[in-house]
């Protein structure tokens, strides 16, 4: 007996010695006979009958090693009991005058060869019944008798199936691919095999199911291939189709969106991936504080912000295997001023046209502009726009904290203060190369565009006042006429 003492102690073994209690060994007047039996009674258990012998309650005896329980077995004649339904069988339900019987199911078809039959083979139909197994019953009843004896046909493919060793349907330029076919039913041994690997590599092979001989390829472009194989022999053929992705991985990514807006207006939210893979990119846009992104395959979002304030727009860029993010915030407003600028033509030569260098330019005109005409910086964002030649334009941003009355007195005054310094030539900046930038207004004789509400009813404000005089006018004339 092995244990602990307590939960702290470590194991402890006790030896219980019993022979003093049995003082002699036993003889066979010490055993009885036993005869093993079922629930029912029935003697025969899996087609044979089998007597042991047991020691007597009343024998205070060791058994000894070389103890043995079996005395005799006897083989049972073959009974109903001993086989049961075969595959693609079920018993019926039992009827007053007679057993059940094996019946086959809807599903199953008897005569049917099996699926690994070769043809000039034969095989064996199914009566629909089968002995029990570890049974050894001989004699009697024989269910399984009379059975019918075909040869094997020559069955059509059926099952065919291609699939890739590494699971994945993604892959890189340049990536070995092993190709694995399998088919599940048909003659292997007269089909032939045509493979097209969709980048124009064909082949015929011959026993290719049989052999598990895999395929080896590697594509070295991009795009999306049709993989097919096709069995065939004369019973008929089978197809499998699959496509495969190969796709350079994502190497950069970048949300290009015009950082402020007026509310209702519709934007375009571009991503830019490097490099790029037309058709193979999932891109998932979350806008604002929703959580269910929206899914395009195009790379821009036309959308509009019903409310005011700062709103962020997320895009995940999602191309086999790889997964970039890039998030931007826009600044939503009712009321802002927009100057378009231009540079001189220096700053084209040195233009790579990449989102981060548009957004340097602006961050330095933005900081020029608000050293020289002292306005709050954070009241200034200079978008520098895609393509050549380089332009700009510059928001100019109603305070936040100011009276809605001074708003429009104190934009005037901005404007004109950056007008002034834009047309006296004073923001510049210099560039590698030893070239001086010089930045202007685009048009100097046109005057700024105010973004909003408010300038449509003062129009029409004025083009009432100017009907009234006119009606006015017409009406006095008329009177002093008469």
């Amino acid at each position: 007996v092995f244990g602990h003492i307590s939960y702290r102690s470590d194991w402890e073994l006790v030896k219980v010695d019993f022979r003093p209690s049995f003082p002699r060994e036993c003889t066979d007047d010490d055993y009885e006979s036993w005869e093993l039996t079922n629930l029912q009674g029935d003697r025969c258990i899996m087609g044979q009958q089998r007597s042991f012998r047991k020691r007597k309650i009343s024998s205070w005896c060791i058994k000894g090693r070389s103890f043995t329980s079996a005395l005799t077995s006897k083989v049972c004649e073959c009974v109903n009991t001993d086989f049961l339904c075969d595959y693609g069988f079920e018993r019926s339900a039992p009827l007053k005058s007679e057993s059940s019987k094996c019946f086959a199911n809807f599903w199953f078809n008897p005569e049917a060869p099996p699926e690994d039959c070769v043809l000039g083979q034969a095989y064996t139909s199914s009566t629909g019944y089968r002995k029990v197994v570890s049974n050894v019953c001989e004699g009697g009843v024989d269910l399984q008798q009379n059975l019918a004896q075909h040869m094997c046909p020559l069955i059509a493919p059926k099952g065919l199936q291609i699939s890739i060793r590494e699971e994945s349907l993604a892959v890189k330029p340049g990536e070995d691919i092993t190709f694995i076919v399998r088919q599940e039913q048909g003659d292997i041994l007269n089909t032939k095999y045509q493979v097209d690997l969709g980048d124009g590599f064909k082949a015929i092979y011959v026993n290719l199911t049989m052999t598990g001989e895999p395929i080896r390829h590697r594509y070295e472009n991009p795009g999306i291939y049709r993989v097919s194989v096709k069995a065939e022999n004369v019973a008929g053929h089978d197809e499998a189709v699959m496509f495969v992705q190969v796709n350079s991985p994502l190497q950069a990514l970048n949300l290009e969106v015009v950082p402020v807006v007026r509310r209702n207006q519709e934007v375009n939210l571009t991503a830019a991936i490097l490099p790029k893979n037309p058709n193979l990119t999932v891109f998932y846009w979350w806008i604002g504080n929703s959580l269910q992104p929206l899914l395009t395959l195009d790379n821009f979002v036309v959308t509009k912000f019903a409310e005011t304030g700062d709103i962020r727009v997320t895009v995940q860029a999602s191309c086999g295997s790889s997964m970039l993010q890039d998030s931007k915030v826009v600044h939503v407003f009712d009321h802002f001023h927009v100057l378009p600028l231009k540079f001189t033509k220096h700053l084209d030569m040195y233009n790579p046209d990449i989102p981060e260098w548009r957004e340097d330019i602006g961050r330095v005109v933005t900081r020029l502009l608000a050293k020289e005409t002292n306005i709050a910086e954070e009241t200034l964002m200079t978008v520098v726009k895609p393509g050549l030649p380089t332009t700009a334009d510059l928001h100019v941003l109603l305070p936040a904290n100011q009276p809605k009355i001074k708003r429009s007195v104190t934009s005037d005054k901005r404007i004109a203060a950056i007008k002034q310094a834009l047309n006296a030539h004073n923001i510049s900046f210099f560039l590698r190369g030893g070239y001086w930038v010089l930045v202007t207004l685009a048009d100097s004789s046109s005057d700024s565009r105010r973004i909003g509400g408010g300038s449509g009813y003062w129009a029409i404000v004025v083009l009432f006042v100017i009907c009234l005089v006119a009606v006015g006018a017409f009406i006095l004339y008329k009177f002093k006429r008469q």
